[in-house]
């Protein structure tokens, strides 16, 4: 009975430790396609759901509570030979608010350069130090940059490993020469969002990431007055961004992902000194002006 009782303890403690980090959601959209062979995309469906939550992507152990929730929308728009293909990606990362059941978005990011090759069936198989292929380095890319926003909610600065490895990713991408992962490829490309993530230019992104949730919003249901100056406080921070670099890529990302958030929390709840937030906003990010006008 001991030897019994050591066995299934043993066996609950493997399954903890390579307890996965990601609960992914993952949809496959191919309307756009006409005649096409639709099991394919549903069996693409099922392979990149597998690959997102069975894969180990850390050496650390998460609580299935703790599991970092993502939806992954991949769209195909063409197919441009028997196994190739072209669309977009939208990732939407959620994480939740301390002592409520709130699920705050930190990254809601579309990438609108996807090319892929794949067949039925094709396993897809995760390596950390070689290029497999280009849709197996999107996904390993985009789950390291999902770990690395969440990490950097919690932490000042917390996801900078995560991001060091969707860097990796990208650089062992560009051997397959497809679009996105070069410097060369444009302005709004996976190669941009790692590279301008690292980049010290950039730092009050991700500090602001910190100080918005865990100073901000983690102590909403505590002093809401507080949290929203913190909030506040934390978004006028990336005026340095604005003031360093206009056109930045990253006060984009941020603010997109945020605009909705942002006009709820101050168009609500107790009033604090808003001033300096509205100008700051309708100067850095001009086309959502008709939201931060509601804000007052």
């Amino acid at each position: 009975m001991q030897k019994l009782i050591l066995f299934f303890l043993f066996v609950f403690i493997m399954v903890s430790m390579n307890s996965q980090e990601l609960n992914c959601k993952a949809t496959v959209i191919s309307n756009q396609l006409s005649g096409s062979n639709k099991q394919l995309f549903k069996t693409l469906e099922k392979s990149i759901n597998e690959y997102m939550n069975n894969t180990k992507w850390t050496d650390k152990q998460y609580k299935a509570q703790e599991k970092v929730q993502c939806v992954i929308t991949l769209s195909i728009t063409e197919q441009t030979g028997n196994d190739q293909f072209k669309g977009n990606l939208q990732v939407q990362v959620v994480r939740p608010v301390y002592n409520s059941t709130y699920l705050t978005p930190i990254l809601n990011y579309n990438d609108n350069d996807i090319t892929f090759t794949y067949e039925e069936f094709q396993p897809l198989l995760f390596n950390e130090t070689s290029f497999e292929s280009n849709l197996v380095s999107l996904l390993s890319f985009y789950a390291y940059i999902v770990l690395g926003v969440d990490a950097d909610s919690f932490s000042k600065n917390g996801g900078s490993i995560y991001l060091r490895k969707a860097e990796k990713v990208m650089l062992m991408a560009q051997q397959g020469g497809s679009r996105g992962w070069s410097s060369i490829d444009g302005n709004f490309t996976r190669f941009k969002l790692v590279d301008n993530m690292l980049d010290a230019t950039f730092r009050e992104y991700r500090s602001t990431m910190y100080a918005y949730h865990l100073k901000g919003l983690d102590v909403m249901v505590k002093d809401k007055a507080k949290a929203k100056q913190n909030i506040a406080n934390a978004i006028i921070e990336l005026k340095k961004i604005y003031q360093k670099r206009p056109s930045a890529y990253l006060l984009r990302v941020f603010l997109d992902t945020k605009a909705d958030e942002i006009t709820s929390i101050f168009t609500d709840g107790p009033k604090i000194n808003k001033t300096n937030l509205v100008e700051m906003l309708m100067r850095v990010y001009p086309a959502r002006n008709n939201s931060w006008s509601k804000i007052n």
